[in-house]
């Protein structure tokens, strides 16, 4: 029965069910069914009153615009009849406007279709060819010529117009793109094919177009800064896309030279135009990471101009772009200083210097970031203290951590005095003597000295009392300079570039004859800048101590005799000093009159600070003597000692082979004592790659004289050639070779006295 009661209902149309009764007493299932479909056609009246009224605004719509275009038309009949007139003669569909007249959109809905309809390949290959044509047009481009080079100097000189510059600039743009070899998404409608075009453009550009653009804008100075605004000018809107796309093409163009002329002389154009490329933020980041680049890769001249643009663009705009400069600068820094040689330290000094300089402009954000890096060094080396293991120390123990601790070093000193930065000496000061401490062995000797004359900085230019002798003065407790060297190596140790000594490097003569002068030299450097102040003989004393054990025990003479003369100079100024003070009227505690006192002594000169500036020049002058000589013994090739070969020995060696092998190994034990005599002649003819035993080399580090050494050597010499000719007299000869005589045996024997004559005529000489 529900069944059939659904159906019905389902059947019944809305007028149906509205008059016809239904029966109350059916069943539940049935009762809901008719709710239900009560609601639905109340929904789907709804809708359908909605639907029409939409229709009847729309419609209504339409017509109101209609009248209104007729009301329009019957208005502009009375008042412009000529008007009207004309358009009957010309256009008279738009005069017979009825209503019905629509658009498609208004007059109906959009229906989509059943079926898409999709392209034939033959329709799209047809399109795509009638598409090539329109790029071809496109890409049709000027060529540039001289004639037009010069054409547009000569105008711009008159009166550089708008509409000129944007030419140029569009020239300039193409010339770029052939360095590219890519014109991008935007190309020029210039081409520029010949390379004298390209000089001639790129010359202009550079040297003259600016000049006569700031004399078309007008440019004034504002008040209060130094820095032009080019975007106050009248003519500042007309231009602005041409000057942004000549900028954008500058900084492409800095991208692709690679000759250091032409790029010095680009950066030169850039550092003269800064204020524009300020006036484009985008443009301005691109300038300054490309300048980064440049500044620690490039050559010389395009470092420092580079450097030039950062700091000119940074003193303007340190709000914007100085945090991020300084990190940059430093993280190429870092990555630049991995491996250090001799060409590379200047360029590794001067980029120490510069950062120095950009940490300068602003003190407060430079706290930041000094404390963050020297912090970050402090981990590296609690960490390597913690874990006592290889990598650990080799996280310490490189280039880049050393090259880090003298650049900190090197700023804190140029900024000094300075209230905000002074807290941080002291960390980084512990942090150097800490790296000293981590391997305090004698192959990283070179890595302290450079610790060292870090602290030695940092002391000097601030101020602070740093103890630093003690550093130095444990290198003559850990080496033994009486020891004899096991090689001897020409080639001298150059410890500014190296931070770690081979076992081969410590055998050798040249390294401790380094050791002695690297030490002279840096205690000479750190008592130069403490030699003003009022308790310098109590500073020095424990040093005094220590070079005096020193030349006890040092029989040396090569190594004694610079210790020595540095002891009398600290003894000479302490003495100074002590006559000096005796004759003041303070007391210690007035740290004011103890200042003036010590600026007093600097001003007048101490006998350490004056020896210090002879020796300095004289340092200097060694110093570039042997730059400019290593250049020229690389490529000079030492002669080689070729010695006579004796012939007649030889031949009676092949003749008598079986008869005298006995006598051969004594006359060869012979040879090798004739070279040892005459090895200590010819030590410095030799090339720097021999190696000689500790036996030869005795001879010139012992401090008793040479001349006892030598004839007792000599007089071995002929002790044992006078036993090597008994033993070949006495030896009988064997059996394949007995028709030889006893008297040929004898003349053979007495050619051996000759050569024995000869080695005593030599030593003799």
């Amino acid at each position: 029965m529900a069944a059939s009661a659904k159906r019905k209902l389902a059947n019944l149309s809305v007028d149906e069910f509205l008059t016809s009764a239904l029966d109350s007493e059916g069943d539940g299932d049935s009762a809901e069914d008719i709710n239900g479909i009560e609601q639905e056609t109340k929904t789907i009246n709804k809708k359908k009153t909605l639907k029409r009224k939409n229709e009847e605004k729309k419609e209504k719509h339409v017509q109101g615009k209609a009248s209104e275009h007729k009301d329009q038309l019957s208005r502009l009949r009375e008042k412009d009849p000529e008007f009207y007139k004309f358009l009957e003669d010309n256009d008279q569909t738009l005069l017979n406007f009825n209503d019905s007249d629509s658009s498609d959109e208004e007059s109906g809905v959009h229906e989509l279709p059943a079926h898409l309809e999709e392209m034939s390949e033959d329709e799209e290959e047809v399109d795509e060819e009638e598409k090539k044509p329109q790029k071809k047009r496109k890409l049709e481009q000027i060529i540039v010529t001289m004639a037009m080079v010069d054409k547009w100097k000569t105008e711009a000189k008159v009166d550089l117009r708008p509409r000129l510059f944007h030419e140029i600039a569009q020239a300039f743009k193409a010339a770029v793109a052939t360095t590219r070899g890519d014109e991008g998404d935007d190309p020029s409608k210039f081409k520029v094919a010949d390379s004298s075009v390209f000089n001639a453009l790129v010359s202009f550009c550079i040297r003259d177009l600016f000049v006569h653009l700031e004399k078309k804008l007008q440019l004034k100075t504002p008040k209060g800064s130094k820095m032009v605004n080019p975007s106050s000018s009248a003519l500042w809107k007309r231009i602005r896309l041409d000057i942004k796309m000549y900028i954008n093409s500058v900084i492409q163009l800095l991208t692709c030279l690679t000759e250091a002329t032409v790029g010095a002389a680009v950066l030169q154009h850039v550092n003269n135009t800064v204020h524009y490329y300020l006036c484009f933020p985008k443009h301005a980041r691109n300038l300054l990471k490309q300048c980064i680049l440049l500044w620690s890769t490039g050559e010389e001249t395009v470092r420092v101009l580079a450097f030039l643009v950062l700091n000119k663009i940074c003193r303007h705009r340190q709000d914007s772009y100085l945090n991020a400069v300084l990190k940059k600068m430093y993280i190429s820094y870092v990555k630049n200083s991995k491996f250090t040689s001799p060409n590379a330290l200047p360029m590794i000094n001067f980029m120490q210097r510069t950062l120095s300089e950009m940490y300068c402009l602003n003190v407060q954000a430079s706290y930041q970031h000094i404390f963050i890096y020297i912090r970050q060094l402090a981990i590296h080396l609690r960490s390597a203290l913690t874990l006592k293991k290889k990598m650990a120390y080799q996280s310490v123990y490189n280039w880049q951590y050393i090259h880090c601790l003298y650049l900190w070093c090197r700023v804190l000193s140029t900024i000094h005095p300075n209230e905000i930065l002074e807290p941080l000496i002291y960390p980084l000061v512990q942090v150097i003597t800490g790296c000293i401490g981590l391997v305090p062995t004698v192959r990283y000797f070179p890595l302290r000295l450079h610790c060292i004359r870090a602290l030695t900085l940092l002391s000097e230019s601030t101020g602070v009392f740093i103890p630093v002798l003690p550093f130095i003065l444990e290198i003559f407790q850990q080496v033994n300079f009486n020891k004899k060297p096991g090689r001897i190596s020409v080639k001298p140790i150059n410890f500014a570039v190296i931070l770690k000594l081979s076992n081969i490097n410590l055998q050798e003569k040249v390294f401790r004859e380094g050791l002695i002068e690297q030490v002279y030299d840096h205690i000479l450097e750190y008592l130069n800048s403490q030699a003003h102040f009022i308790g310098f003989p109590e500073v020095v004393l424990p040093c005094v101590l220590q070079l005096k054990s020193y030349l006890k025990e040092c029989k040396v003479s090569n190594y004694s005799k610079p210790m020595r003369q540095l002891l009398e100079k600290i003894q000479e100024n302490a003495a100074y000093i002590t006559s000096r003070r005796q004759k003041c009227a303070f007391g210690v505690s007035d740290g004011v009159a103890v200042g003036k006192w010590e600026e007093q002594i600097k001003a007048e000169g101490t006998p350490l600070t004056k020896y210090y500036n002879q020796w300095k020049k004289l340092r200097e002058k060694e110093i570039q003597l042997e730059i400019s000589g290593k250049e020229r013994m690389e490529d000079l090739n030492l002669p080689e000692i070729k010695r006579k070969k004796q012939v007649k020995k030889e031949e009676d060696k092949r003749e008598f082979k079986d008869l005298f092998e006995s006598d051969s190994e004594s006359e060869e034990g012979n040879g090798g004592l004739s070279l040892k005599g005459k090895s200590k002649s010819t030590n410095s003819e030799e090339s720097p790659d021999s190696e000689l035993s500790s036996e030869e080399e005795e001879g010139e580090y012992e401090v008793e004289d040479e001349s006892s050494g030598l004839e007792g050597e000599s007089q071995d010499e002929e002790e044992e050639e006078e036993k090597g000719e008994e033993t070949a007299v006495g030896k009988k000869p064997k059996k394949g070779a007995q028709h030889l005589s006893q008297a040929d045996l004898k003349e053979l024997a007495k050619g051996e006295e000759d050569i024995v004559q000869d080695l005593e005529f030599s030593d003799d000489e």
